[in-house]
């Protein structure tokens, strides 16, 4: 019997499909993740560590700098550098009034981390779906590969369907639902340049950092990302055209 469950969380709703396991812990325990994480890093709440952070409030040694804040805040100094300062997170207009909103790494983050957790339970067949953050592990329902479609910027339609098996994020940024949303640090203003960027590879907490980076960077980002081994992207412009990695491709349904 396999398990399906979704849940209004993080501004979005979470889908979770377990094909392998009937423990219904194993969602319990997904869904209680995924509002610790809320909790911790939503800009939108105001007592929240991110908000604290983001109006100094907090020191070195703060109780509420837990490891899994550091890990955040780490990677988004390394992303920082990786990206010449397209992907800055300190120097961003944030929901909570500050200028600190690292929402573009989180969501990825917590989707990896609760693919880890079913990895640990021994769950090998399973699809995480954050708001367009896909996590996805061994076949479907039918013992396929999983098959994913990445929507049309301009239309409620599928532009293109991806299959993969196995361990694989498959991240989409864009301005489907939100607006022009994504700002470009270094000029603070939205970027607009692109439609949509979708990023694949073996992690989705890279691939929702890196298919950031790519829209912000425009179709001259797809050479950026080929620079990190395993990832691959696609980019969609406003007049339909679209330009694409070889490993993106190969990973796309005919």
């Amino acid at each position: 019997m396999a398990l399906h469950h979704v849940e209004a969380v993080m501004g979005t709703s979470i889908s979770i499909d377990i094909v392998d396991s009937h423990d219904r812990s194993l969602i319990d325990e997904l869904v209680s993740w995924f509002h610790e994480v809320d909790e911790v890093f939503s800009p939108y709440k105001e007592q929240s560590t991110i908000s604290r952070i983001g109006r100094g409030e907090v020191g070195p040694g703060d109780p509420c700098l837990t490891a899994d804040v550091l890990e955040v805040l780490g990677r988004c100094e390394q992303l920082v550098v990786d990206t010449g300062g397209v992907f800055d997170v300190w120097n961003l207009p944030s929901p909570n009034g500050t200028r600190f909103d690292p929402c573009g790494y989180v969501k990825g983050w917590s989707v990896e981390r609760a693919r880890q957790l079913l990895v640990g339970h021994g769950v090998e067949d399973f699809c995480i779906n954050a708001g367009g953050d896909i996590a996805l592990g061994g076949l479907n329902h039918d013992g396929e590969p999983w098959r994913i479609g990445i929507r049309r910027p301009d239309a409620d339609a599928v532009a293109l369907v991806l299959s993969g098996t196995g361990r694989m994020g498959i991240a989409t940024s864009g301005s489907y639902e939100r607006g022009a949303h994504i700002h470009d640090p270094r000029v603070d203003l939205p970027s607009t340049e692109v439609a949509a960027v979708t990023v694949v590879g073996p992690s989705i907490a890279e691939a929702d950092a890196f298919a950031t980076t790519v829209y912000v960077m425009g179709v001259e980002g797809l050479a950026w990302l080929q620079r990190h081994p395993g990832y691959g992207g696609c980019v969609m412009t406003w007049d339909e055209q679209l330009f694409s990695t070889d490993l993106f491709d190969s990973l796309v349904v005919a």
